[in-house]
């Protein structure tokens, strides 16, 4: 009777044995396939539906933080000479080159680094979103495009860059925050510094001082002014590039580096004042009276241009362009270069 049993359970336990010695072929010939054409097992993987929906976000992100580490001593002295002479329309002018000097003078030259965790986290959340949506929007504007059988125009790439410039600087306000308060930190006297470790550290003491609402402190004018930038950034970008496409001969990586620098002309002009007012008002903290320099950033534009001039929202506009245009075309250049590797 057992080896009745014994029977009734092997012609039970066949189908799926059978089911798992053809899964475990599958997966010998998967493993042999990549063994053998490994190329041919990465663009499977990259072609998978998320993946391919991640990886414009990914590529962003890494993009934006080689771009950062680069230019950072760049945005450092842009900061530090947009609060030169806060309220006085006759205060200090110093130079670019002045700042550096004071900068290395009172530390050291690392000292033109101070934030850069802020600025690494900052494009890991920034960038990602704002060229990982960018990406993603062009790509249903392109499919919708060719279903029309016509090109993008500059009002749908427009749209895509403002779009994706807005929501990524909802997201990454925090992180910007962070980075002008540990910018800024060295303009103060030595014994009100708050000397921040690390941009986590800066996070949680905000938050525990001020409140977490602090933390989208001056967002409405990071938002606005992450739009002018996108706006001028990619939406330029995007055209310059297919215009130079079409009109010369020049090679693909001349045709980015030319187009990045003609969308770092833009973004710088059209952005310029919202990032002046977003430097103040991130780097703005309660008086002995306990109000604020400026209650908006309506108030910032008006107090700004009563009492500085309204030439003042442009100071630095060439520092601010040489950190705009090399930061636009390594980010660019690196995405262009990490999409070409993940096709």
């Amino acid at each position: 009777m057992s080896s009745n049993v014994v029977e009734a359970a092997k012609r039970k336990a066949a189908p799926v044995l059978d089911v798992a010695k053809e899964k475990t072929g599958q997966a010998s010939e998967v493993l042999k396939t990549a063994s053998e054409n490994p190329r041919q097992a990465k663009t499977d993987f990259l072609h998978t539906p998320w993946v391919r929906t991640a990886l414009p976000f990914v590529n962003g992100g890494l993009a934006g933080m080689t771009a950062t580490t680069v230019i950072q001593p760049i945005d450092m002295i842009k900061v530090r000479l947009q609060l030169a002479g806060e309220g006085a329309k006759t205060g200090p002018r110093p130079s670019p080159l002045q700042v550096t000097r004071e900068i290395i003078a009172s530390g050291k030259v690392m000292d033109l680094y101070t934030g850069l965790s802020a600025g690494l986290l900052r494009q890991a959340v920034y960038t990602t979103a704002r060229l990982g949506f960018f990406d993603s929007f062009m790509n249903t504007l392109k499919a919708r495009a060719d279903k029309d059988n016509r090109q993008i125009g500059f009002k749908e790439r427009a749209g895509a860059g403002l779009s994706a410039g807005g929501i990524a600087a909802m997201i990454g306000n925090p992180a910007d925050l962070a980075l002008i308060r540990m910018q800024s930190d060295g303009l103060k006297p030595k014994d009100k510094r708050a000397n921040y470790r690390s941009v986590v550290d800066a996070l949680m003491r905000i938050s525990k001082s001020e409140g977490v609402y602090a933390l989208w402190a001056g967002a409405f004018p990071t938002v606005v002014r992450a739009m002018a930038l996108n706006f001028g950034q990619l939406a330029f970008f995007s055209e310059a590039k297919q215009q130079l496409k079409a009109r010369t001969q020049l090679s693909t990586k001349t045709q980015t580096l030319t187009a990045s620098a003609i969308a770092g002309f833009f973004a710088s002009f059209f952005s310029l004042p919202f990032d002046f007012v977003k430097t103040r008002l991130q780097k703005q903290q309660k008086g002995p009276d306990g109000k604020l320099p400026y209650s908006s950033m309506v108030d910032c534009f008006k107090k700004v241009t009563k009492e500085e001039g309204i030439l003042r929202f442009y100071r630095g506009f060439g520092t601010y362009y040489v950190r705009i245009a090399p930061h636009a075309m390594v980010t660019l250049l690196v995405a262009d270069y990490l999409g070409f590797l993940t096709k």
